[in-house]
């Protein structure tokens, strides 16, 4: 009997296809279509069609060769969202290499561990960030700086910092000269980090592949047609915006109506300007748009969020789809089918292409009424991500031996198969939609000397949902608690982004304990929430 070894079988799905084949796909079919709508805070709004776009694309890799990188060279991407990011994403995959994407909240420190954990040798960016980009990465070969911040002007001090720095227009090269790299929809294309129980990021590698999935499977999920127009106002740093959206677009040849962040008061008017049919909802976006009014007849038909809320489709006036996945699954793994009925603040059910599993702490599989963790199964560098980046204990921690996918999120089965958020067994915290390792934040305090112990918890937030506090057991060295608090925040500010400062720190004599005599940081969530607003 025949068999065919696995990769050889992923790579076979999408047989001499790329991210640049499907562009050149969309520009040959679809080429005066509009592809890229980048809308600044001036509302001097800027269209790339895709054959626009793709010769765009083909200019910077012919710059980007001619300046030595190639297949396998990692490029870092550290930009608030603008269409130099997304031009320079594109063009680094054209030439085989793979782009970096990093939260531009980080500090120097942060910013140093992505470069030197993804190997990185070059860089964009943007003025703003030019100086803390040569602190944190002063081996890069070359630096590639925006000329303005996403439309606004830079003030003297950032156009200073990048003066030294290689203007973005002087990347471009002749798009007859942009290298041609034999397809592989296994090789690396993009790195994104995400936070989990270990003190650092992990970096999440995307492949062609599930560039090509998502590009597939997405449109079906969620409804989205070659003529609908998809708004993006969150990071393109993290996979909402970087995949459920922007390759959503590339698997129907629609349109990205791009933002430079989110802006509740121009939230409406943008949608009005742009006939905007599609966007992601996350609670603060949600209490904007109340909060500025639901425009009668607006034209957004779905909006994907993470339950099933029936009373929400009304208040809001549009589909909502609920939507389930994380950076390493690529995509909407779990959804809403919109032939189906659920009962309020369900998930949906596994999407096709994907397989599910609620896993009990002994093992077991969950039955109707039991909690346990969701485990999902696709195939590696299609359906799921490939790999963490030179990281083998976390993945050996995330991957069974039979290819399940630990997401560490719990839930709860119920009958018909529904399931039911629950909570994350992972030490982390979700600040305003950016992801926080409570260990990474602990590891940062306990650089405070007097500390016996600590544990970092989510605090509810009215705006955010939640930010970080910290819960000290001083020990008999300690400093006096009036001055410990403040070293400890000073000490996060200087060496963590800024929604990962903890808000608060309260001293107790003892932690809450739960089986096992582990803390019970669901305790200590219920403790900070008693004690007032921060």
């Amino acid at each position: 009997m025949t068999t065919f070894d696995s990769a050889e079988v992923a790579r076979y799905q999408f047989h001499g296809q790329d991210v640049s084949w499907l562009l050149d796909h969309r520009a040959e079919h679809r080429g005066d279509h509009p592809f890229l709508v980048w809308e600044p805070r001036s509302g001097d709004d800027v269209t790339w069609t895709y054959a626009a776009f793709v010769e765009q694309t083909k200019a910077v890799a012919a710059g980007l060769a001619a300046r030595g990188i190639g297949e396998g060279d990692t490029v870092l991407i550290h930009a608030e969202n603008c269409p130099e990011a997304v031009v320079m994403w594109y063009a680094v995959a054209r030439v085989g290499g793979v782009s970096v994407t990093t939260n531009t909240r980080s500090v120097a420190a942060e910013l140093t561990y992505f470069i030197e954990h993804s190997g990185a040798v070059a860089a964009l960016t943007q003025p703003k960030f030019a100086a803390i980009v040569a602190e944190a990465g002063p081996g890069l070969r070359f630096v590639v700086t925006t000329a303005d911040n996403s439309g606004d002007a830079p003030s003297d001090d950032e156009a200073g910092a990048a003066a030294s720095l290689v203007p973005f227009a002087d990347v471009a090269g002749d798009p007859a000269d942009a290298p041609s790299v034999a397809p592989d929809p296994l090789r690396p294309v993009g790195i994104l980090f995400t936070s989990g129980t270990t003190s650092k990021p992990k970096a999440v590698v995307h492949t062609h592949g599930n560039v090509l999935w998502a590009a597939k499977v997405n449109p079906t999920n969620i409804e989205f047609g070659a003529d609908d127009r998809y708004l993006c106002y969150l990071p393109f740093f993290h996979v909402n915006t970087q995949g459920w959206a922007i390759w959503t677009v590339l698997g129907t040849g629609g349109t990205v109506v791009m933002q430079p962040k989110f802006s509740a008061s121009r939230l409406w008017p943008v949608i009005e300007k742009h006939s905007v049919t599609h966007i992601s909802l996350i609670p603060f976006v949600i209490k904007a748009a109340f909060e500025q009014g639901i425009p009668e007849n607006h034209t957004v038909k779905v909006g994907v969020f993470g339950l099933i809320m029936p009373v929400l489709d009304q208040m809001m006036q549009m589909k909502v789809i609920a939507a389930y996945g994380m950076t390493e699954l690529v995509t909407h793994c779990v959804r809403s089918n919109p032939n189906e009925s659920y009962p309020d603040l369900a998930m949906g059910k596994v999407a096709p292409g994907y397989e599910m599993l609620v896993v009990t702490e002994d093992g077991t599989l969950a039955g109707p009424g039991e909690m346990g963790e969701v485990w999902i199964r696709g195939v590696r560098g299609i359906s799921v991500f490939l790999e963490y980046l030179n990281n083998p204990e976390a993945n050996e921690k995330m991957f069974t031996d039979d290819g399940w996918c630990r997401t560490g999120d719990i839930v709860r089965l119920e009958a018909g198969g529904n399931v039911f958020y629950c909570d994350r067994d992972k030490d982390a915290l979700k600040v305003g939609g950016e992801n926080v390792s409570a260990r990474e934040v602990e590891d940062v305090c306990r650089t405070v000397p007097g500390i016996d112990d600590i544990a970092v918890v989510a605090k509810a937030h009215p705006m955010l949902d939640m930010v970080p506090v910290a819960f000290v057991i001083r020990n008999a060295f300690g400093a006096p608690e009036d001055e410990m608090g403040p070293a400890i925040i000073d000490a996060c500010r200087q060496n963590l982004a800024d929604f990962k400062v903890p808000r608060a720190v309260y001293f107790v004599q003892e932690f809450p304990t739960a089986e096992l005599g582990k803390i019970s940081k669901k305790e200590l969530r219920e403790l900070a929430d008693s004690f007032p607003e921060v």
